[in-house]
């Protein structure tokens, strides 16, 4: 019996995982809905796209809204001056109308993203070009793992802003006829794992900056399965607002990756 996957139910289970790409991109308050990024200092600032005056003293948040202002936070009415506390990379959400406010950190610094689902962006977003699926771009790989996992510094698409993400190890694998390395992060599920790379196609058909790859868990060899259908564009691709990772040293891959998401067109 073969072990090849029966290629109707490839493409329609890589179709399905097209169109999630795309529900979850344009939802309403997802990152094409963002209207802009906003860097907060001791001294208060208003913005365009929030209500109040925002500042941080380095440990946290505050905002002071206006008479006829408001913020619901865990369905609370917020008036007055508000202290936002143990802020983290995940963020803290406020809704005022229609729209929210997205209170995060990175690196050390807090900020503010107001969303609205009306933003410009979101609203003339057409969808993203794809490569045609198939199964030549799927690779069976080996997670070489540290003896500890490394906490690696990686530049981010914001000028001056860095990440740092635990790395658990590399992966060797096999693709268009060559024996490639890249180093993994870790992923959002138990054990699975992230690649943000790049490759021959960077910059011409697919996106310049990088693009991003999940990795089911290895199995109890080590064994992982890398579907480059599945590559798929960061956020930063459609928005100047977004502080997404770049690829850390070494995972530029020397091959073309004709497979997964193409670079956004312009109409979107």
């Amino acid at each position: 019996m073969s072990d090849e996957p029966d290629p109707r139910d490839f493409v329609s289970q890589w179709q399905t995982w097209h169109e999630e790409r795309e529900r979850l991109r344009s939802r309403p308050y997802g990152f094409l809905a963002i209207t802009g990024l906003h860097w907060l200092s001791v001294d208060s600032e208003r913005f365009d796209d929030a209500p109040g005056e925002w500042s941080s003293d380095g440990e946290g948040v505050e905002v002071l809204l206006g008479d006829d202002e408001e913020l619901i936070i865990d369905d609370i009415q917020v008036r007055g001056r508000h202290r936002f506390d143990d802020v983290d990379e995940n963020g803290i959400i406020a809704h005022f109308g229609e729209s929210i406010v997205e209170v995060c950190r990175r690196d050390g610094n807090f900020m503010i993203r107001p969303r609205n689902p009306d933003n410009e962006v979101r609203l003339r977003y057409a969808g993203t070009p794809t490569y045609p699926p198939s199964t030549e771009w799927v690779a069976r790989g080996t997670l070489e793992p540290y003896a500890e996992p490394r906490p690696i510094s990686v530049d981010a698409t914001v000028e001056g802003l860095t990440h740092v993400i635990a790395s658990p190890g590399e992966i060797e694998f096999a693709l268009a006829g060559k024996t490639l390395r890249l180093v993994a992060f870790n992923g959002d599920e138990a054990d699975s794992l992230f690649i943000v790379f790049t490759d021959w196609t960077s910059g011409n058909s697919s996106y310049a900056a990088c693009r991003f790859l999940d990795v089911a868990a290895p199995d109890a060899d080590g064994q992982v399965t890398l579907d480059f259908n599945r590559a798929a564009n960061p956020p930063c691709a459609y928005t100047d607002f977004a502080t997404c990772p770049l690829p850390p040293s070494g995972n530029h891959l020397a091959v073309r990756v004709d497979a997964g998401e193409k670079a956004p067109s312009s109409s979107t």
